[in-house]
This record gives C-alpha cells, structure tokens and sequence, in this order.
C-alpha cells in the first residue's frame, strides 16, 4: 500500500511540475530605472512594474503632456507667436526669436524631435496664456487621466524640486498621447526641416533624439513607433515609448535612470511583453452577451464598444463575466441605450466592468400614456376640436336660459 502511495504521490508531483513550466511566462527583465512600467495601451493592464508610483522629476519626458494639450485644443495650422521670454528659456532649443511664426505643427517637430524647451514654452503659452497657467491646465489634465503622483510646474521639463511624475503616470500620458495620429507621424519622424519663417529664411533643421526609431543607431528596434527621452542633471535620465506588434501596442515607462540604460531597458521590456502577453477581444462593439428576463420583459443586451483583455500565451483560463443586475420593467429606454454593465473577472483579477446596451426599445405604460396625450399636443388636433365644439354648446345653452329668464321677468 505504501508504495501505491509513493508512486501516486510522484505522479501528482511530476504533473504539477510540468503544469508549472507550461504555465510560467520567462523571468521579468531587470532594469536600471529607479521607477518603470511596461503598460497594455488598449486596457491600460500593467505587465511591468518597478516602483510605478514612486515620484522624480522627468525632464523633457514633461514634453508628452505639453504634446496632448497643444493637440487636444489647437490646430495643426495655427500660428504661434514666440514671445519675448521663450528665447531666453535655459536648456536645449531650436534657436526661436522674439516674434518669430510658426505653425503649430512646426513647433511639436522642434520640441519632440530636438526637445526645444523655446518650442514647450512658445505652445505653453499659446494654449494657457501663461506658463503657469498652462501648468494648471496639464496638472488638470494629469487628473483627467488618473495620475496620481504627478505635479507639473513647467511644459518643458526644467528641474523643478515640485516638478515630479512616476513611470505609471507617465505611461498614462503617453497612453492617451498615441491616440492621436499627428503625434505618431512626427515622433517616428527621423529628420525634419521647418519651412522658412519670418526670421528663419532658410528654416531649421532637426533631427529625431530617440535612437529607438533610427535605423542607423545600434538601438534601433523595428516595432518602436514613438518616444521622448529626457535629461538634466538633478532629474538624471528618463524615458517614455511606444512600440507595437501584430496590433498589440505597448507602452514603457522609465524615470530617473542613473546609467541611461533605458533604450536596452525598453527593447527588453518590449519584447518581455511580445513574447509573454496577448491581447485578446472579448466582445466586438454590438455582440450579444445575455439577455435580461423579468416577467414578461425580455431585453437582449449588447457590447457597447470593443472590450479587450490581456492574457497570459500560454494560459487557458477565460474571463468571468456575471451581469450586474437592476430592475429594467420600470425603465423607458431607446434602442442603444447603455442600461446594464457586467461584472468581469480573470485569474482572481477583477477587469473593468462591460457596458451593455438595449438592443431593442422598451417604454413603460406610463411613459406609452405620456406619448399618446404628447402626440396630440404636437399634431392631431382632433381632440381639439371636438372639446371646442362641446364649449362653444354649452356657452350656448348657458346664453339661451340666461335669456329665457330676462325675457320671464319682462
């Protein structure tokens, strides 16, 4: 019996450790960044972290909120007029003069690729006013995004002991960043010459920092698509990037690094996230997911938008999902309509809850009574009509006794 014990007992240890191979994803590579993340860009998921939320200042990364403003509320054809201050701003530029235009899109090339603090502080005006009330609209904005150890005081990045950021909040800029296609042309662009302006006549060339997307450099990395590096001396290196693969878009994250180590740093992270996660659909925008019964109701319920997980390559296990339920019979709604979400859960993980919507209209007896008497008033004047007819009656049978009894009087 004993041995019957022991050899059971083998095979369970055997399978469980075959079951751990399958299932392990290769070790996390290290980093030197004191703070780091590699985020999913389409679920936000984080597959990386290294002190995500710890705070240092950020250098030029600054640069990728200064980037979403001026693209979130700005025309690619503005002009900006470079003031009297931004030529004599301390750091790299691009050489603006006072009174010097440009368009808008001209000034991103020259603060993204050679990270002119001129051009960071030439939109920080133009979209806030002031520098500091273009720091109150980023820290606005960094809220927006869900940053939460974050605190601008300037667009450009100059070492400020309040100016701060962690790798987690950068990514979530970065996120939102690379949604916009302007900014995805001009980040991958290699080099750059601004058209003549009224006081460059032969106007200004650039070239892109981030040796990520040049393929002449020893980093080059295929799958990269966008990335802003910074520097000073109190703030040390930082970095922040995007590439993407087969439709899977990653994000990487890394403030202040000693070593500057970050462009290796990146292309391993990236491809620890290549080769170990997939990002999988769940439901397309309009598939059915349940229906919602109660009583005689029945409302088929739909996705409301494309809902995407990331997963474990190797894993098998599939995504929970439970619907949070509420009374519906009650409630008038168009087809469309969001009225329900659902619960979803992964490996113990609870995911962001799925929006459903109506696929058919529903409106209660109230509201079917409500419509009858408001359709009515807006067209069918039948009703109208008849209770005109029934007054003017009654006026005059009102009329014709007040008469008949002057008359008796008489």
């Amino acid at each position: 019996m004993k041995k019957y014990f022991v050899f059971f007992l083998s095979i369970i240890l055997l399978v469980s450790n075959i079951n751990y191979k399958v299932s392990a994803k290769e070790a996390e590579p290290s980093v030197s960044a004191d703070s780091a993340v590699l985020m999913d860009a389409t679920t936000g998921t984080i597959l990386y972290a290294k002190n995500m939320n710890t705070a240092y200042p950020p250098a030029s990364t600054t640069k990728t909120m200064t980037a979403l403003l001026t693209l979130e509320n700005t025309k690619l054809d503005d002009v900006v007029k470079v003031s009297k201050k931004v030529p004599f701003v301390d750091g790299s530029k691009i050489g603006l003069y006072e009174g010097e235009e440009l368009h808008v899109k001209d000034v991103l090339y020259g603060m993204l690729l050679l990270s002119g603090n001129d051009c960071a502080e030439a939109l920080a005006e133009h979209v806030g006013g002031s520098i500091e009330g273009f720091a109150a609209l980023m820290n606005k904005r960094a809220k927006e995004l869900g940053c939460e150890n974050t605190n601008f005081v300037n667009p450009s990045g100059l070492y400020d002991s309040n100016h701060k950021t962690s790798a987690k909040d950068l990514a979530l800029i970065m996120r939102e960043l690379i949604k916009h296609p302007e900014f995805r042309e001009i980040s991958s662009t290699f080099a750059y010459k601004i058209p003549p302006t009224n006081l460059h006549p032969d106007g200004i060339n650039l070239a892109n920092e981030n040796k990520l997307i040049n393929k002449n450099s020893m980093y080059y990395y295929a799958p990269a698509e966008a990335g802003k590096t910074g520097y000073t001396i109190q703030s040390q290196h930082s970095y922040v990037a995007s590439a993407s693969k087969n439709g899977h878009r990653l994000i990487a994250a890394f403030v202040h690094d000693e070593h500057k180590n970050f462009y290796v740093d990146a292309k391993n992270l990236f491809e620890y996230g290549f080769n170990n996660f997939n990002l999988v659909k769940l439901y397309s925008k309009g598939d059915s997911v349940t229906t919602y019964n109660e009583d005689k109701l029945s409302i088929p319920l739909l996705a409301e938008d494309d809902y995407y997980y990331v997963k474990e390559k190797n894993t098998t296990d599939v995504p929970v999902t439970n619907l949070i339920s509420k009374a519906l019979k009650d409630i008038s709604f168009k087809k469309g309509d969001e009225v329900m979400e659902a619960s979803v859960r992964f490996k113990n993980n609870n995911l962001p809850n799925l929006k459903l919507v109506s696929g058919v209209e529903h409106e209660t007896k109230s509201a079917l009574s409500f419509n009858v008497s408001s359709s009515n008033k807006n067209g069918n004047m039948t009703p109208y009509i008849i209770d005109a007819v029934l007054a003017l009656i009654v006026l005059a049978l009102i009329i014709n006794i007040i008469n008949r009894k002057r008359a008796y009087r008489r």
